[in-house]
């Protein structure tokens, strides 16, 4: 059993994979599962997470830029069960019950169908270009695949597609192509399927917009998906509220308050400095001003609004 990630390029990819692998090893050290981190910047990595890391060194570029690296999940992972997980999340409990959800696949995501309206392109006119009826829609913060022809194949096509991203009907995420919608076509032409998601896996704060709350300590969860009226309410999630292993904080909630603290608390667990006192510090210190931040901005928005216009949206410091 083997868990997976990529950090490439920018620091904050490292600090983001370095979370992850302190959540991982902090839940399932005692397991059998291998935690295998593929970087160009080994020397970054902190000697606690040198000591149960397996270090996949890459050159810089090796597998393209921003999506595209997980295009090339083929190449790095291990014989076995992988589930590649995105270096923005963390892990709030032990895992080794979700390779048993995926065993048998090939490649595999968490996820339904999708054959009509928009994701990344007109999804009814991409399948009848492709003589297919549809294709998986997930999110891409986990894969899964278990190594070998079959899982080749899917992913050879995909940097096959990848070429021709433009040209399929593809719309760019960040004027870059976007790994999932790849992915989920090379999987519905090689009859590779996505295994249910009812929320238990993996879920993120854009699918729960409402009020969530995490406690790595104790390997405890909460989203919410407000339900109608809310205008909150995403009518594509199927659920309300969910309590996952694994929380995607992908885009700038890696920047709540949330991961903030869970980050903190888990470099303390690692330099065995989680007292009391490092807790009440991490919900006084950066938990409680970056509520108040989030209260005084939903407090005073409307008469900004009316003083000074929309606010330039800043450029995200992923880019």
């Amino acid at each position: 059993l083997n868990v997976l990630t990529i950090a490439t390029g920018k620091k904050l990819y490292i600090d983001m994979a370095v979370n992850l692998a302190r959540s991982f090893w902090l839940w399932n050290a005692e397991s059998d599962i291998n935690f295998y981190l593929a970087t160009d910047q080994p020397q970054s990595l902190p000697d606690d997470v040198k000591t149960f890391v397996k270090i996949i060194q890459i050159k810089p570029g090796a597998l393209g830029e921003g999506f595209s690296t997980k295009l090339h999940l083929d190449k790095l992972a291990p014989s076995g069960q992988t589930l590649f997980i995105d270096s923005d999340c963390l892990i709030y409990g032990n895992i080794e019950g979700v390779f048993g959800r995926f065993a048998g696949h090939s490649v595999s995501v968490i996820g339904g169908y999708i054959s009509t309206g928009e994701w990344f392109g007109n999804v009814k006119a991409i399948c009848k270009k492709f003589n297919i009826t549809q294709i998986p829609k997930f999110n891409g913060g986990i894969y899964y695949l278990e190594n070998g022809e079959k899982a080749g194949n899917v992913y050879r096509l995909a940097r096959q597609l990848e070429k021709q991203y433009d040209e399929i009907g593809f719309v760019r995420l960040r004027n870059r192509p976007n790994d999932e919608v790849i992915i989920a076509l090379a999987m519905a032409l090689n009859n590779e399927e996505p295994i249910p998601d009812d929320g238990s896996i993996m879920s993120d704060p854009l699918s729960c917009p409402g009020n969530f709350s995490t406690n790595v300590i104790k390997g405890k969860t909460s989203l919410l998906n407000p339900p109608k009226p809310s205008p909150l309410h995403q009518d594509w999630y199927p659920f309300e509220k969910v309590k996952p292993l694994i929380i995607h904080f992908l885009g700038h909630h890696s920047l709540s308050y949330q991961y903030k603290k869970d980050a903190y608390c888990l470099q303390a667990i690692q330099s065995n400095k989680l007292s009391f006192g490092k807790r009440i510090f991490a919900s006084v210190v950066v938990e409680l001003p970056m509520r108040t931040k989030i209260l005084l901005k939903q407090l005073f928005r409307p008469v900004y609004k009316l003083m000074f216009g929309t606010r330039a949206i800043k450029q995200s410091e992923r880019l």
